[in-house]
This record gives C-alpha cells, structure tokens and sequence, in this order.
C-alpha cells in the first residue's frame, strides 16, 4: 500500500496562536502560555483531530506548512547552508 506509507511520512506544522489554560489544557502536566504563537508537528493521518483539540483549547490556527517546507524557510532564515557544493570544470 504506497498512498497508506506515503501519507505516515507526511508531516505538518501548525502555528497556533490564541491558547490560553482552560478544561481542556488543564488537564495537561505543564501550564500553558497565552503570550505567542505555538508550533505544532503533526502527522497527516492525526490532522483533522489536532485541528478540533485546538479549537476546544480556544486557539486559532494560522498557518500550516509541511514540514519540509518550514525546515527549508527556517534553514534559509538562519543562514544555515548545506556543505559547500563543488563546482566542476572541464580541464
């Protein structure tokens, strides 16, 4: 099954903002800031019930971007760069 294995290796990011503790974040072990964005990795096969569980907690999604692609813009971001590639001449 190549489309099953193919959607486990997909991954997103969600940027959230708007959490604030209620019922819901309660009953997780850490508090929760309400002061900034949060990110979210979350598989595909999982997407659909992290959108309703940040809904629930009062928090608006943002923005979402595969992972790959949020990687490579904060990559690109930092000034981080793969090893240098070498450049070939005809001699």
């Amino acid at each position: 099954m190549l489309g099953l294995s193919a959607a486990n290796d997909r991954v997103f990011v969600y940027e959230v903002e708007g959490l604030r503790q209620n019922d819901q974040t309660t009953k997780n072990s850490y508090p929760l800031r309400n002061s900034s964005n949060l990110l979210i990795q979350v598989p595909y096969n999982r997407m659909n019930d992290e959108m309703l569980r940040i809904s629930r907690m009062g928090g608006n999604i943002i923005a979402i971007h595969p992972l790959a692609d949020y990687l490579a813009t904060k990559q690109q971001d930092s000034g981080e760069h793969d090893a240098p590639v070498e450049e070939k001449t005809d001699s």
